[in-house]
């Protein structure tokens, strides 16, 4: 047995082939580019992206073991655009018999400025790039480079690909757990697998402090109670300025919009697990009441504000409980946009028409000049009419008379405010 104790085991463990890599079938796959790439010699300039313990590093050694170029590693966190000159400059005394492979780990360190270190280089052919970065490549890889690369997305490994890659560990006695011959409950394995959120270092991690736990114990046999005694709490991987936050406060935000309380909840008490700031969600919360239930139910708006005060009266963990009663109430009551889309299209009336001057009947005469000039003057105040209405009357500048923006929906309240106006413009009830 050879089980390099010095070594982590998820270190021992790394692929070392394309076909050794699991979960990532659409990138490591047989049929995939990558392995074309590899067979053929011919490998582009690409940015791997993809959440830790997916397997960016894995697929650059694997790249190093199988082409004929020469390959150097090299880490944005630990280097300055210094040492990237003095590499570029060796892979171009070299580049007359051998191609250089230069592998950027944490790539999104360089700020784009940095990164124009490597375009001319990636340009001319001196060096493959192999850049791998957790953080979205739209948004922190300069714009310039990023047209010359590829860009491979790996996605967090299912659980059954976790659990695959486990049990791989345990049996393998060259480099796993296999020597020990330590069993694993299927309860233990299926916790490892799902609390581990899709991230192979991680879960091998994990297993290697459990059969470490279980062995100074005395027991022979890896359970779910050992993992409770080496285990951190489960919430995942959370970065408040990164993908998962914006990916997350996505759902939520489309699963009240799509009318689905289960799926909001869940989002809600996700993010608040993971450290989420909760009046971050209620903000947002407030802003939902009115731009997707709007006035088919303006009570979502008092819910949603009252949350907001309530939270920060009572804290947490109380107050969570607050921000569900608002999160479960805005999914399920009914929706409307129409005042949103009201005021974009009021907005777009605004940047095409300019600034037309305001009908004088609407216009302050606080003094006697502006008196003089005609302010105010034919003014009808609609409380002296029937319905509070006066007819005919027009309020917007002459160049727009006759828009129309808000055109209130049949749902919930807003019903009776389109029946409202339908009945003073004269006009049929819409069926919208």
């Amino acid at each position: 047995m050879n089980d390099q104790r010095g070594t982590p085991l998820a270190d021992r463990m790394r692929p070392r082939s394309l076909a050794e890599i699991s979960g990532q079938e659409s990138v490591a796959g047989p049929e995939s580019f990558l392995a074309r790439a590899i067979a053929a010699d011919e490998l582009p300039s690409m940015v791997l992206w993809g959440p830790p313990g997916t397997g960016k590093t894995t697929i650059a050694h694997v790249v190093a073991a199988h082409t004929r170029a020469h390959f150097v590693a090299f880490s944005a966190v630990l280097g300055g655009v210094k040492e990237v000159r003095v590499i570029i400059e060796e892979a171009r005394r070299r580049r007359i018999e051998r191609r250089t492979v230069l592998f950027v780990d944490e790539l999104h360190r360089f700020n784009k400025a940095q990164q124009d270190a490597f375009l001319p280089h990636v340009e001319d052919g001196t060096i493959v790039l192999i850049g791998a970065t957790t953080e979205n490549p739209s948004f922190y890889v300069n714009a310039a480079l990023l047209s010359r690369c590829r860009v491979v997305r790996l996605e967090p490994l299912a659980p059954s690909a976790v659990e695959a890659l486990l049990r791989a560990a345990l049996s393998d006695s060259e480099r796993g757990l296999g020597g020990r011959a330590l069993p694993i409950d299927d309860e233990a394995l299926a916790l490892i697998a799902h609390g581990a959120a899709g991230d192979a270092r991680q879960a091998l991690n994990l297993l290697e402090q459990a059969a470490l736990y279980s062995e100074a114990a005395g027991g022979r046999h890896i359970t779910a109670a050992n993992l409770a005694e080496v285990a951190t709490d489960p919430v995942g991987r959370y970065d408040r300025s990164g993908d998962e936050h914006y990916d997350l406060i996505s759902a939520l935000i489309k699963s009240l919009r799509g009318s689905d309380p289960d799926a909001a909840i869940y989002y809600l008490a996700r993010m608040l697990a993971n450290g989420e700031d909760p009046l971050f969600l209620a903000r947002r919360m407030v802003i939902f009441a009115s731009e997707d239930v709007g006035n088919a139910d303006p009570r979502a708006l008092a819910v949603a504000v009252a949350a907001v005060e309530a939270f920060r009266f009572v804290g947490q963990p109380e107050g969570e409980i607050v921000l569900a009663q608002a999160c479960t109430y805005l999914a399920s009551t009914v929706k409307s946009n129409r005042s949103y889309l009201a005021l974009r299209e009021a907005q777009k009336a605004v940047r095409a028409s300019g600034s037309p001057p305001v009908p004088k009947h609407l216009r302050n005469a606080p003094t006697k000049l502006m008196k003089a000039q005609g302010n105010a003057e034919g003014y009808r105040y609609p409380h002296d009419f029937e319905d509070h209405h006066v007819p005919g009357e027009v309020y917007l500048p002459k160049e727009l008379e006759g828009r129309r923006y808000y055109r209130p929906s049949r749902q919930g309240l807003e019903a009776r405010l389109a029946d409202r106006l339908a009945r003073l413009r004269g006009a049929a009830v819409s069926e919208e």
